[in-house]
């Protein structure tokens, strides 16, 4: 009989025999997991928490806590990954339970406050807007992960997202509640706009408008700008900490701004490679 709770294997991948096994066998199979590649996958799962405990605390009508636990699910989010590599514990499990964390975090969660707060006010219509916006979460992380697979996807193109990631769509489409706590008050009558806005960003998540992603900017670091790097820094957190709906609300805003200037950089990078690409002949051609 098999174990009610199977060895957790991070990488799946081991042949199968066509023989059966005893339990001293399976046993040997299945080494015991280095704690390095279980932290990663913690962080990861506290990330759902948040999420979800967003969710009910926008059912409960406390929206300020409710915006502040998917921030804070952003910035594990941000952090997993990196603790992964840095641990050297990546995994095709932690990569798999990422991609869920983040139609939960950023796709269902974001719907859902904003469901509650302004859109409910609009009935079915609301509803079903904030379903696309879910949906369209979804197909977003599910593209991202084939992609990751491209082998003919040139380098410079690494700095570049395929339309809006995941946790800037869904702090983005948070802004009428940044705005609303900041004293501009989205009355029912202003719901049609929140759910165009809404509808706009779940566009540009699933579109392919290439947005300035920055990770490989900073890999390397110039001395002389090290100690500055800290005190700006520093003097980010203190403000999102002092002012966290103004700096959200302002970090949207620019973030929206800076599109059309990431689709322009990315259509000269791609005008640029296609000019060298009769002195440099490929076997074949890139990912588009």
């Amino acid at each position: 009989m098999d174990d009610l709770f199977p060895p957790f294997a991070p990488e799946p991948n081991e042949p199968k025999s066509a023989e059966p096994r005893s339990a001293d066998t399976r046993s040997r199979r299945f080494k015991a997991v280095p704690v390095r590649m279980i932290i990663p996958n913690m962080i990861t799962l506290m990330a759902v928490c948040l999420g979800l405990t967003a969710v009910r605390l926008a059912f409960e009508g406390k929206f300020e806590p409710a915006v502040i636990a998917i921030v804070a699910a952003a910035v594990l989010d941000g952090v997993d990954g990196r603790v992964a590599r840095l641990l050297k514990g990546t995994s095709r499990f932690g990569a798999e339970l990422d991609s869920l964390a983040d139609f939960v975090n950023f796709g269902c969660a974001p719907a859902l406050i904003l469901y509650s707060f302004v859109l409910h006010n609009l009935k079915s219509l609301g509803w079903i807007v904030a379903l696309i916006f879910a949906i369209a979460m979804a197909l977003r992380l599910a593209r991202f992960n084939v992609m990751l697979d491209d082998p003919n996807r040139p380098e410079w193109k690494k700095d570049f997202f395929v339309g809006m990631p995941a946790p800037a769509g869904a702090l983005t489409v948070m802004l009428p509640l940044y705005l609303h706590f900041l004293g501009f008050e989205l009355s029912p009558s202003l719901a049609p706009v929140a759910l165009v806005y809404m509808l706009v960003i779940a566009l540009m998540v699933i579109s392919t408008v290439p947005t300035f992603s920055g990770k490989t900017v900073g890999k390397r670091v110039p001395r002389e700008y090290v100690l500055p790097i800290f005190v700006v820094t520093v003097a980010a957190f203190g403000l999102l900490i002092s002012f966290p709906f103004e700096i959200l609300a302002l970090l949207s805003l620019g973030y929206l701004g800076a599109i059309p200037i990431g689709a322009n950089q990315y259509r000269r990078r791609l005008k640029a490679e296609a000019a060298e690409a009769p002195a440099h002949p490929r076997d074949e051609a890139p990912a588009a």
